[in-house]
């Protein structure tokens, strides 16, 4: 079917819309292997760029060749450059386990982005927009939803049902499954779209780090397939041992990053700047917390009394609650602490953003303020993007959280694969993005991570770390919408090595 629509999206940008093939408009059930392409143009950074969209699914196989799953991605080409197929190409997704790929994909790399307030409130009339600051001028991107995320599902067999639950999970709801059937999945993506010359990147925000971190090794021992970089976007677990006193520890320089936001902490440190606070909190964090809390009762009782006010200083919370809870301060417990005064509470991925709870007392917040503002934004536009503007129409729900639980976390060792793949490839390179809000998956954890998937440091001028002054999904803000973008855009320019540079070690 021939579909020509052509929208006008603002001042400068509009795209003539092709329909090569359509979604069947009354489906409840996946297309095994579908494409729909438009044409689009767009500026991204005051220049002209064309660009093809192609929205579809793909098939995922098992062992026999027989379609098990099918993704739903979206993949953005530029089309007025040559030599098309040596461009860079980003495989992105995002985490949960069980999240869609919507939020990198309208809200941070893409060429459209959420119609959202600077600060990433937000506001009517739904929809997208152009992003200006998108990575596609350097760079081709797929955005991924694994199975059960936005229009992606697991298939019937051949006598019409599914898989059992139990066959389910193995086959892809656990840490190491996932990596195995997506690493098979792009094989074939990268093959059908000719793209084995183009440096190869993957990008995973939060859960996305544990999948991208393990599929990185995967897909150059099982599939022969080598990156050039990996970004990790607001880390979580991958398999780097940080419990006990580490963790407690770590959560402080968030706590203080949280609280200077809040103009909560002593005036001497609410006049410095956030960056200048923070080298503080952190080597307090690591050379007289970390011990104390490693001591125990064993600590002498006047350094206890030290710490705890030192504690309350760059936390912002009263030295009592500091104490009654034996310097182990929760994050549940500060996100329901710090404002309890006010009658407010902070948000969990980004506590920039204040919720309203039923009672003032209590340990932890009724509901979780930013999450419920994004999916107010996200939900509508996305449904609303992939319909009118990609012209893939189905009456399939889109998933911003889809059913993959229980998920099989053991055997994660996804950061010591990530090592591995970066000790087997020397031109491999890591970034990682963090926001000093995010209360969820902490900036500082992040750089612990960091600091310990080479404990040895002979790669850890491959290791590079960027942070802004926001949230789990830091791009929201428009500010660091611009820098992170750019922050990604010279990564991937410092990470393709000069023609004819060889990727090997030298004495």
């Amino acid at each position: 079917m021939q579909n020509l629509q052509k929208i006008i999206l603002s001042t400068f940008v509009y795209c003539v819309c092709a329909s090569v093939s359509y979604a069947s408009e009354f489906a409840r059930k996946i297309e095994t292997d579908d494409t729909v392409i438009t044409e689009h143009k767009t500026k991204i950074l005051g220049k002209n760029v064309e660009y093809r969209a192609t929205a579809g699914t793909q098939p995922v196989w098992d062992e026999h060749g027989n379609p098990v799953a099918s993704l739903f991605y979206t993949y953005y080409e530029r089309t007025d450059v040559k030599n098309a197929n040596q461009r860079p190409l980003i495989m992105s997704f995002n985490g949960g386990p069980g999240s869609a790929s919507v939020w990198m994909h309208i809200a941070y790399t893409g060429p459209r982005i959420l119609n959202i307030d600077d600060e990433g409130y937000p506001v009517q009339p739904y929809g997208v927009k152009t992003n200006p600051f998108s990575i596609l001028d350097v760079a081709d991107i797929v955005f991924i939803n694994p199975v059960n995320t936005g229009y992606s599902r697991v298939l019937e067999g051949p006598d019409g049902e599914l898989p059992s639950k139990d066959k389910q999970q193995k086959m892809f709801f656990g840490v190491n499954a996932d990596i195995k059937y997506l690493a098979e999945w792009l094989n074939t993506f990268v093959t059908r779209h000719e793209r084995w010359t183009s440096p190869k990147y993957l990008i995973g925000e939060s859960y996305g780090t544990t999948r991208v971190s393990g599929l990185a090794l995967e897909l150059q021992n099982s599939q022969w397939m080598y990156l050039n970089g990996v970004v990790l976007v607001s880390p979580t677990d991958i398999g780097i041992e940080r419990d006990g006193p580490v963790k407690a520890a770590n959560r402080l320089p968030y706590f203080a990053a949280t609280a200077w936001y809040h103009n909560k902490l002593p005036a001497d440190l609410q006049s410095k700047d956030l960056y200048e606070v923070l080298p503080e909190v952190e080597d307090f964090t690591v050379n007289e917390l970390l011990p104390a809390l490693a001591m125990g009762h064993a600590l002498d009782a006047d350094k206890r009394a030290s710490i705890i006010k030192t504690f309350s200083r760059y936390s912002g919370i009263s030295e009592q609650a500091i104490a009654q809870s034996n310097l182990d301060v929760s994050t549940m417990f500060f996100w329901k602490e710090l404002l309890r005064d006010e009658g407010k509470t902070v948000g969990r991925l980004d506590s920039r953003y204040l919720g309203i709870d039923e009672k003032e007392v209590g340990a932890r917040p009724d509901y979780w303020a930013e999450l419920t503002s994004w999916l107010h934004s996200f939900t509508p536009a996305i449904n609303h993007y992939l319909r009118t503007e990609l012209n893939y129409v189905t009456d399939l729900k889109y998933n911003m959280f889809g059913p993959v639980r229980p998920w099989d976390r053991s055997d994660n060792d996804t950061g010591h694969q990530l090592r591995q793949a970066m000790a087997q490839n020397p031109y491999l390179h890591v970034l990682t993005q963090a926001g000093y809000y995010d209360g969820a998956t902490n900036y500082f954890d992040a750089k612990y991570n960091m600091w310990h998937i080479d404990p040895s440091g002979k790669m850890k001028d491959r290791f590079i770390f960027k942070g802004y002054r926001s949230g789990h999904m830091m791009y929201l803000r428009r500010a660091d919408l611009e820098q992170s973008n750019q922050d990604l855009r010279e990564f991937i320019r410092a990470t393709i090595p000069a023609e004819g540079q060889p990727a090997q070690y030298t004495r």
